[in-house]
């Protein structure tokens, strides 16, 4: 399970997906995937590769403040 994932376990405030951009070719376009895995929040945070729990929780959740 992915952090993501996790987080949307946890609240119900969050919901999480996971797409194979293989298998969606028009999603990786839209979201411009260049590598993975890549996170999107809200269309407007985009978080790219592996991060450690707290820089991911960091970026996703608070990265909107600003």
């Amino acid at each position: 399970m992915t952090l993501a994932h996790e987080m949307a376990f946890a609240s119900p405030h969050i919901t999480a997906y996971a797409v194979e951009a293989t298998e969606h070719p028009d999603l990786a376009r839209k979201y411009r995937v260049t590598g993975v895995p890549k996170t999107i929040v809200d269309n407007t945070i985009e978080i790219l590769g592996a991060l450690p729990e707290d820089a991911f929780i960091e970026q996703a959740l608070f990265s909107q403040a600003e």
